[in-house]
């Protein structure tokens, strides 16, 4: 699909067109149940964990909350300087830990230090593309009933460890006919998404239908506009998936 950004603009300016971010997300939401609210509390720590779309360029080396080098560049950046700005007077704690390239065991083995140490009480995980995707292009050979256990595993280790958590989990999503989403991807990959539902179900977590909320964007605009290489998101993408994360926790 070729994307005519003055076209765009006209047909913008005409107001033919729905390109409201707000509008998009609020699309997506229509057919999911009432989402209910995180509600925070002053003084809580909120975590944000997953591969390298959470991960966005973070500064690994510093173990730092509320900074741009700590939050990266990405979603989490935009989300959390909404929630700050929101919750001015809650002194929120932030932190993002994803790590780019990361799957499910990887999250395992770093969980304590890099979750439950931190004793965060929102819990916010976007794990599942690599679990999938690595095993097309670098011979990881994980299945999807390994993700299901290990993700159930990481849930219920969290749950344990950290009672009365707030569980947050994004859906994993691939926009295909974007450079890395091929045709390869489905319906395989759809297994990894209704995974990653199935287990906010089970554990009571929020979910957040990124892969929807993409494909309503798509009404507006290409996935190249939405995304990069139909994995990450783009600086629209980004924006778009901050909406989504604030608005599936009630904000």
């Amino acid at each position: 699909m070729s994307f005519n950004r003055r076209n765009f603009i006209k047909t913008t300016a005409a107001g033919t067109a729905a390109i409201s971010i707000p509008s998009i997300v609020n699309s997506a939401f229509a057919t999911e149940p009432k989402p209910k609210k995180v509600g925070f509390n002053k003084n809580d720590i909120v975590l944000f964990q997953g591969d390298s779309i959470t991960d966005s360029g973070r500064d690994w080396g510093k173990h730092e909350f509320n900074t741009i080098p700590g939050l990266g560049h990405g979603y989490v950046l935009l989300t959390s300087a909404q929630l700050l700005n929101t919750h001015a007077d809650k002194n929120l704690t932030i932190y993002n830990k994803g790590i780019s390239g990361h799957k499910v065991y990887q999250l395992l083995e770093r969980w304590d230090r890099d979750c439950i140490d931190l004793k965060p009480n929102v819990v916010s995980i976007m794990i599942g593309v690599n679990d999938f995707w690595h095993t097309l292009d670098f011979g990881y050979k994980g299945t999807l009933d390994v993700y299901k256990a290990d993700l159930k595993k990481l849930l219920d280790t969290t749950q344990s460890q950290l009672p009365g958590v707030k569980l947050v989990i994004g859906e994993p999503f691939g926009i295909k006919g974007v450079k890395a989403v091929t045709d390869k991807w489905y319906p395989a990959f759809d297994g990894y998404r209704h995974a990653a539902r199935e287990a906010a179900t089970e554990h009571g977590a929020i979910f957040i239908p990124y892969q929807t909320v993409f494909e309503k964007a798509l009404a507006v605009a290409p996935g190249s506009y939405w995304t990069t290489d139909g994995v990450h998101p783009s600086i629209a993408g980004t924006s778009l998936m901050s909406h989504a994360w604030l608005k599936a926790v009630g904000e």
